[in-house]
């Protein structure tokens, strides 16, 4: 293995820990923040696409109110969130404002990623926002839902991200340099864990009970995000926050870190996922033209292809693609309902707004999420 793919990398998402953003309980590191957002704007210049996924909310909530520890109780958690998303998101947008870059607050749940309709949203808003230059801030929704607060952590929400803009790069910024092989806080023989599999099992005997008490995630769960990410074959760095241009060395391939490879070439696995993961809930009968396009251009579905609809669905779920003879072509998730399906199909893209009154997108399946079944 070599760092060649860190180099190679166009989209990342970056997560950054509790621990480092409020400074071990201080407060947020206005200078800290600052370092990082510096190093994230370097990335854009160069053509990289950064999603920002970050904790401290509820650290930053805590110290705002006055409390000396985190709250146990729910609804005192709720209201830490609700208190310490204000001064988060105005610290990076303060910071981005310096360097005329724009950010956007995404408050996501692991509802939103169960859910076929809300993930698909999810997904087009996140994509327009790169496309826009604009730089997606994600958290999770702490305030509201109670689950993700007493059992949930920002690693897998950073994964579940990644998983859903295809990330090429997971970096994983923390208060330790990466994973070792023994624990380094009492072990001054412990030896840093440099390359591994994401999927490789013996790293979590490694990893230990290293919670803090700002925030839920440890190197456990670092190491189950990297796994995670991996589905879709995102490679993930978990890297030392407070080291000097951290996000730098990593992008240009240094040595740095923990570097945990995802098995497949991004693609393959999201493909593979996608093929297998989901209950086909109706029909696209497709007419010759469209069965050409998919198969041997590798596009995406329009409406105009569609002859006939079968079954009921809704926006986001799996439907399979079938030529007039019935045979599978393809199957993906779709972009609109059967009854709207219905009504614009065989029309071109241009008269889905006359049909419907509005048009959500393009294509019936883009072509990112389908799959040719022969």
């Amino acid at each position: 293995m070599t760092r060649t793919i860190a180099r190679e990398a166009k989209r990342w998402v970056i997560k950054i820990g509790s621990a480092l953003l409020t400074n071990n309980g201080a407060g947020l590191d206005r200078q800290a923040i600052d370092g990082w957002v510096e190093q994230i704007v370097q990335m854009l210049a160069k053509g990289d696409e950064v999603v920002l996924v970050s904790s401290g909310a509820i650290a930053e909530g805590v110290v705002r109110l006055g409390w000396t520890s985190r709250p146990e109780s729910i609804h005192e958690l709720q209201a830490a969130a609700a208190v310490g998303q204000m001064g988060l998101i105005q610290a990076y947008e303060s910071s981005f404002k310096r360097f005329d870059h724009h950010t956007a607050q995404i408050l996501l749940d692991h509802d939103d990623m169960a859910s076929r309709q809300r993930y698909l949203n999810a997904r087009g808003a996140l994509q327009t926002l790169i496309r826009l230059n604009v730089v997606p801030i994600v958290n999770e929704n702490d305030t509201v839902v109670t689950d993700e607060i007493r059992f949930g952590d920002n690693d897998s929400l950073a994964a579940l991200v990644a998983n859903l803009i295809d990330a090429d790069m997971l970096v994983i910024l923390t208060d330790k340099d990466g994973l070792y092989d023994a624990n380094p806080d009492i072990d001054p023989k412990a030896q840093l864990v440099s390359e591994a599999m994401a999927n490789d099992s013996s790293l979590v005997a490694l990893a230990g009970d290293s919670s803090g008490s700002l925030g839920r995630g440890g190197m456990v769960t670092k190491l189950q995000a990297a796994k995670l990410a991996a589905r879709s074959g995102c490679t993930t760095v978990i890297a030392g926050g407070r080291n000097q241009n951290i996000l730098q060395q990593i992008a240009a391939g240094e040595n740095v870190g923990t570097l945990l490879s995802a098995s497949q070439k991004p693609l393959a696995a999201r493909k593979q996922w996608l093929a297998g993961q989901l209950q086909v809930k109706g029909i696209l009968i497709l007419d010759t033209g469209a069965v050409k396009v998919l198969t041997e251009q590798g596009r995406s579905l329009l409406a105009v292809g569609v002859s006939a609809v079968k079954g009921r669905f809704t926006r986001g779920e799996l439907v399979s693609c079938v030529d007039s003879d019935g045979a599978e072509i393809a199957r993906g998730l779709v972009n609109y309902s059967s009854d709207e399906a219905d009504r614009i199909k065989g029309e071109s893209t241009e008269a889905i707004s006359k049909i419907l009154g509005y048009r959500d997108d393009d294509e019936l399946i883009h072509r990112d999420n389908l799959v040719i079944s022969r």
